[in-house]
């Protein structure tokens, strides 16, 4: 399987700053998508912190040990990375005043061949549209999602809650955060979403799959995914990480050869 990967982000249309932060390594199959939190643009930073960190770290890791690695040691590796960023920002938010309290949500993906391992911390999510379906594979960390999964609101109450973007887990907030790993089959065709609460708050599912469903380039899609979000109001930052999974057609006109056909 090989992906093609492209990102946005936008400030939306009412925010002087953007606190998101994405970060992609293209040959490891590395995908980082960060919404900070805090004042004094101490959202900016931690969100900041946390793509490079992981970057940094997981994508060293996986140039290195990552094509040969299992399952387990790639979602061992993962866990250990974040939790490192999330020391590193606890840290820096404890040693400067003007930080203190600042966080961040967290989606981490790492594309292999035909597997994703996905890690996620708060309401920043991840996407699948597999034919024409579209599934959200993350489930927030937040409290408008432990009322719905309580049975407290209703879907359609939620659409309107107050409660729509307090998250109930943030990366760098404490001194330790638990990151939910779940590893996905992928087939060819796929395309996968990661997106702050600025695109998911501002446009419905709906919309969001006839989008990956229209004509163009996953980078048009990116670009009219952000822009959807700004017709919808833009009230917060917008980040988009794109990936389509193809087969790859070098293995795939080998096995024609093997095969004879």
């Amino acid at each position: 399987m090989i992906y093609e990967i492209c990102t946005q982000t936008d400030p939306g249309l009412t925010r002087d700053n953007n606190e998101d932060a994405v970060a992609v390594d293209a040959l490891t199959g590395l995908c980082i998508l960060a919404d900070g939190m805090g004042g004094y643009n101490a959202g900016e930073i931690a969100s900041g912190m946390a793509a490079a960190f992981i970057k940094s770290e997981m994508g060293r890791w996986l140039s290195q040990a990552g094509r040969y690695a299992n399952a387990k040691e790639v979602r061992r590796a993962m866990e250990i990375c974040v939790e490192n960023a999330n020391h590193s920002i606890f840290n820096a938010a404890n040693s400067n005043p003007q930080y203190t309290g600042m966080g961040t949500t967290l989606v981490v993906g790492v594309f292999q061949d035909n597997r994703l391992m996905l890690g996620h911390i708060g309401d920043s999510r991840c996407y699948r549209l597999r034919g024409r379906e579209l599934r959200q594979l993350t489930k927030d960390h937040s409290l408008l999602q432990e009322q719905l999964d309580a049975g407290l609101i209703t879907p359609e109450q939620a659409l309107t809650s107050l409660n729509k973007n307090l998250v109930t887990r943030a990366l760098g907030v404490e001194d330790t955060v638990l990151v939910e790993v779940n590893e996905c089959r992928v087939e060819a065709g796929d395309t996968y979403l990661m997106c702050s609460d600025g695109l998911s708050d501002m446009v419905a599912d709906e919309a969001i799959a006839a989008i990956l469903l229209g004509a163009g380039t996953l980078e048009h899609k990116a670009r009219q995914l952000v822009v959807a979000a700004n017709e919808g109001g833009g009230r917060d930052n917008i980040s988009v990480v794109l990936a389509h999974a193809k087969e790859d057609s070098a293995k795939r006109g080998l096995l024609s050869r093997i095969l004879g056909k």
